[in-house]
């Protein structure tokens, strides 16, 4: 793998916060939606995530954020909704200027990403979904002993995240990730301080406990792939099965694992990513060059095209009435769509392709 190299940058959402979203590698864009644990400072750190982050890197361009309130965004204390969820993934998506791309869902990231891809179908290339669910805890018919235990849970999260309580986080992240290495969990209860404030990850847990997009299922229209682990304690996974009956085509796929997130080093680990490198385009070959194509927005594909025929940006310019800072930066994002470093490589990709004759 190449070193992991990310850029952070800002997006602003209606209500005016600052939502801070990282950019890593090149190639055809997949957005990864925030779920309870979001931290791109820190996460790419860690020996759990950050090898997914690395691989994820390594074969697309990879968009992640903060959740409001969390990291490096803005939103502390600010009420935490469905709507809010797919409000500030929407401002990451037009600030990174994106028009198609592969929207990945994990755990209580499925959340957003589901909302979104049932209202915004043309943006949305695929969906897959990790360990997720539709459903939250309080919304599955959860019996007395579940709800108990969800709320027991959320006040513990209250009094003592932020306290270096070594025994509540090490409960969290046993729970989540029972086969993790002593090293992993250390560093995965490190995070879970990291992310937030006892009240905002108190706000989170309640905010996706409460929310339901069941209704939206049979709304999305777009290739999908469910993945689960099949042991995981966290997420049911009858929850992904329901999921799959729900959305029309969608495949599942359930590999042995009892992480929530399969660890690397775990056949489930590599098990996922083979079905990732199948369902998923990949900009690194010039044979998937047409689905790469189609993440371009109509005045990036316009923007190759004379690139293809040699212009420089300053001619471009002249020829769409337009600065050439603004030239510069649509053809920033057609490298990174690409995934090209620069101009002789977008010319050969592009003429490959059949532009620019």
């Amino acid at each position: 793998m190449t070193p992991f190299r990310q850029e952070v940058r800002f997006a602003r959402t209606g209500d005016g916060l600052r939502i801070a979203y990282a950019a890593s590698g090149r190639g055809y864009p997949l957005v990864r939606c925030t779920h309870w644990l979001t931290s791109i400072d820190h996460d790419w750190k860690t020996p759990i995530l950050g090898p997914w982050l690395r691989a994820i890197s390594d074969r697309w361009h990879l968009y992640r954020y903060n959740a409001r309130g969390y990291g490096l965004s803005e939103g502390e204390g600010t009420p935490l909704s469905i709507d809010t969820f797919v409000a500030d993934l929407a401002a990451v998506i037009e600030a990174a200027g994106l028009d198609r791309f592969v929207l990945w869902g994990p755990s209580g990231g499925s959340i957003p990403a589901i909302a979104y891809a049932a209202r915004h179908p043309e943006r949305v290339s695929h969906l897959v979904l990790t360990g997720a669910y539709a459903r939250g805890t309080l919304r599955r018919n959860p019996s007395s002993v579940e709800q108990a235990r969800f709320f027991a849970i959320l006040k513990l999260i209250e009094l003592g995240w932020g306290q270096d309580h070594l025994g509540l986080l090490h409960m969290m992240t046993a729970q989540l990730f029972p086969n993790a290495s002593l090293e992993q969990m250390r560093s995965f209860n490190d995070l879970q301080r990291l992310t937030a404030t006892p009240a905002q990850a108190a706000r989170m847990v309640m905010a996706l406990g409460e929310s339901d997009v069941s209704t939206m299922l049979g709304d999305v229209r777009v290739p999908t792939l469910v993945m689960h682990a099949r042991d995981d304690v966290r997420v049911p996974p009858e929850e992904a099965r329901f999921i799959t009956a729900s959305i029309p085509d969608a495949r599942l796929v359930l590999v042995d694992s009892a992480n929530h997130l399969p660890l690397p080093g775990e056949p489930a680990f590599d098990a996922m990513f083979r079905e990732l490198d199948a369902f998923l385009p990949c900009s690194q070959s010039p044979s998937s060059a047409g689905t790469v194509f189609a993440a371009l927005t109509p005045r990036e594909r316009e923007i190759l095209e004379l690139i293809a025929r040699g212009m420089d940006n300053a001619q471009i310019a002249a020829w769409h009435e337009l600065s050439e800072k603004t030239v510069r930066n649509n053809v920033s994002r057609i490298f990174d769509k690409l995934g090209v470093e620069h101009r002789g490589q977008a010319i050969v990709v592009a003429r490959q392709a059949g532009l620019g004759q």
